[in-house]
Parts: C-alpha cells; structure tokens; sequence
C-alpha cells in the first residue's frame, strides 16, 4: 500500500505506475481518493474543533455550577449536547471517509522498481543470467508421470476418486524422494544462517488482506466455511503475518527465516489443472525463505535470496536460469521480481520453479510492522523466496537426472537425506 502522504504530493508519478502497469482502469482511482483524502482530513479537522470547544465549555460549565450560576451553566450543557450530536455525526463520517481511502489505497499498485522491465504480461519477461548447461540426452525423456508411474511411486487415479484433479498420491521412493528435496532445503537455508520455522496453515482475513491483492486472494485461497480463516497458500503469508502489529528494534534486523509448509490454491483461472501432471496442483508442501530488513538493506536481500535457490538447484546437478519479471506480470504489492526456471531435457525449455520479490514497505504498512530506530519509527521492508517446491522440482530432478536405463542417478548432496541410495531403479 503506498504512503498517502507520497499519493498527495505525486500523483503524477502514480498515473505513470499505473500505466506502467497496463492498468488504465485504475487511473481514476488516484483523483478519487485524493478528493476523499481531502473530505476526510476536512471532516476531522471540523471534528477536532468541536472536540477542542466541548473540553472548553465542560470546564465553564463547571465553573457556572461552581458559582451557583446554574441558568447559564444549563445553557452551555445544552450547546454541549448539541455539539455532542454534530460531533458523533462527523466521527460517522469521517469513519466513512477513512475506509473508502483505504479500501482505494488497497488496489492502487505499488510503485514498481526502476529495474523492472516494462511489459504486458510474463511473455515479456527478459533472461538475465543462465546458470548450468542445458542437456538434451540422446534418448526419449518421457512425461514426468511415466517416470514417475516406472518406479510405482505415483497414484494420480486413486487421488482423483478421493479428492478430484489436481492431488496425487506418492508412492516409494518417489515420495521418499520428495520427502529428502524438503529436508535438503531445510538444512541449506539453516547452514546459511536461516532460522527454520514451522508456521500456522491458516491464516485469518486480516492476515491475507495484509499480504496479498485482492485479485491474488479471490483466485488462490480456500476458506474455512464458518470461521475467519484461510488455507495458506504459500508460508510467506504466515510467515509475515507473524510480524503483525509490532515494532521491531533496529538492532533485531534483519529478520531471516525458512519454513515448510503444506500448501493450498485454487488455482483460479488458470488453464486447467492437469489430470496426468503435478506442475499445477491445488495441494503440494514447499520450503520457503522470507526476510524482514531495513528499507536500505532490501535490494542487497533481493540478490542474495533468488540466489539461494539457484545455488539449491545446481547443488542438484538442475540447470537453471533467472528472469526479470516485467511490470505487467508483477502482483500489485510487489516493487520487483525475479522467477528462477529450471532445465526441462523433455520440452527443450526452461518451466518456473521459483519466484523472488521484494514488497518494498507495502506489506509492512497493511499489517503494521514497524522499526523502531536511533532517528525515529519506520516501515520495515519484507521480501520473499522459494527455496523449492518439491511437485515441480521433482519434474526437473527426474527429468535432469534420468538414466539412459531407465534408473534416476542421485546427486551426492541428496544421498544422505536418501538413506545413502545412489541411484533409484
């Protein structure tokens, strides 16, 4: 969410966002909240007049009784009531007035970095850097799932009579495999100085409110029928939601952690969930890595966190390169994006495997997390990352690490995780 303060003084700059962004629908929106801005910073100075005269005329009114003058302190009562009744009016509307500029204030984007490349949508992403070479054995790589149904480790026609398109059921050493990818993670986030965290798998409305649009909401999460919560859709949500409402000593930051989490999405609108695949499911489990900083120190996290995963994935023997997302496919509270993609031997191309942004101060002001330093009180700066996905990174350890046999070779950094197996066959 961006400073009212910045929407007042540079409208201008936020029309340009705003069309940086392809959204020229939300064009009207800048004027129409100064002009409510200005209603309501009215409104409450009308009230605090009010406010200020009531406390004055309590105190003569107190003062006429004092001097048994109780005709004229009766009359100021009365003016007192009066006001009292004006007063309660302009509060309401000034309530009013407040919610409507913040509710504006909650899809207007936030101000997007100088680095982001302008563009409509993700097919205008640019490549910034490949790392690994990109292998296309001389053999047939089959679909994942055939891989996959080759060592009896997947059940995709089972999961679909229990819970419909879009679950599975792992099975053997796939699921052991799985199970090694997230415990792996773990311990390369942890031996970077990460803290691990297992967090809440529902988050309450104000949480999702404060960290994500509205439009990202409606299309990913599912929600407890009854209750004020959500499934989470990714662990960054609970896991910054876990700085709600406090003030965080400048000396405590930066604020550094990994979590595994299960995952849930609808998946709204996207182009159907895949009966045979695990590319796009609505269930999977992730290790996540999130940081809460000091607004200088943001960009220098942004490098080091997409880092992190493609250091992840070629410790896999996984080639893999970074994408800058242009300013069309970037989430509404997002300054700057970079997706990593992973080497699919089977398609020729790369597939997303990750994403990196950086949120700026937009998730901080939602949700209050404030810095409390030597020159005064700030807004922290929130930035997030996927350490790995196991349904889609599974899709590139196989693919990648397939044998002309038929077997799967175990990179060296799995082998312990993996009770020492080398080779899966």
């Amino acid at each position: 969410m961006i400073d009212i303060k910045f929407l007042r003084e540079n409208p201008e700059v936020l029309k340009e966002n705003i069309k940086n962004k392809f959204q020229d629908s939300k064009l009207p929106l800048v004027d129409e909240v100064i002009e409510l801005d200005k209603q309501s910073r009215e409104t409450k100075g009308k009230a605090d007049e009010l406010r200020a005269n009531r406390n004055k005329l309590s105190k003569q009114i107190g003062g006429l009784f004092a001097q048994g003058k109780k005709e004229e302190a009766e009359q100021l009562k009365a003016q007192v009531t009066a006001q009292g009744e004006e007063l309660a009016q302009l509060e309401a509307k000034e309530e009013e007035l407040s919610k409507k500029v913040t509710e504006i204030m909650m899809v207007i984007p936030n101000i997007i970095d100088p680095q982001v490349p302008i563009g409509k949508d993700d097919s205008e992403n640019v490549e910034v850097e490949r790392f690994g070479e990109p292998v296309v054995p001389d053999f047939e790589v089959p679909y994942h799932t055939e891989i996959m149904e080759k060592f009896n480790g997947i059940d995709l026609d089972s999961a679909r009579k229990v819970a419909g398109n879009g679950f599975y059921y792992l099975m053997g050493d796939i699921a052991r495999l799985h199970s090694a990818v997230i415990s792996y993670a773990r311990d390369f986030m942890i031996n970077r100085g990460f803290t691990y965290c297992v967090p809440p798998f529902m988050i309450r409305s104000n949480v999702v409110t404060g960290v994500m649009s509205f439009a990202e909401m409606d299309a990913m999460m599912y929600k407890i029928e009854g209750e004020d919560l959500y499934l989470i859709g990714t662990s960054e949500h609970s896991m910054i939601g876990k700085f709600i409402d406090t003030m965080v000593s400048e000396e405590d930051l930066p604020q550094t952690l990994t979590s595994y989490s299960p995952c849930f999405r609808k998946e709204k609108g996207a182009h159907g969930i895949e009966e045979r695949g695990v590319y796009r499911i609505h269930q999977f489990e992730k290790q996540e890595m999130i940081v809460v900083c000091k607004p200088e120190d943001s960009k220098m996290w942004f490098d080091k966190l997409w880092q992190n995963t493609v250091d992840l994935f070629r410790s896999l023997d996984i080639p893999v390169r970074t994408l800058e997302c242009c300013s069309g496919d970037l989430a509404d509270l997002k300054v700057r994006s970079i997706d990593v993609e992973a080497w699919s031997p089977r398609q020729k191309k790369y597939f997303e495997v990750g994403s990196c942004s950086n949120l700026g101060d937009a998730q901080a002001r939602r949700l209050k997390i404030r810095v409390k330093g030597k020159d005064g009180k700030y807004f922290a700066h929130t930035l997030n990352n996927t350490v790995v996905a196991p349904p889609r990174m599974l899709i590139a350890f196989l693919e990648n690490n397939l044998n002309a046999d038929g077997t799967v070779s175990i990179p060296k950094a799995l082998q312990p995780y993996m009770g020492g197996q080398e080779v899966i066959s």
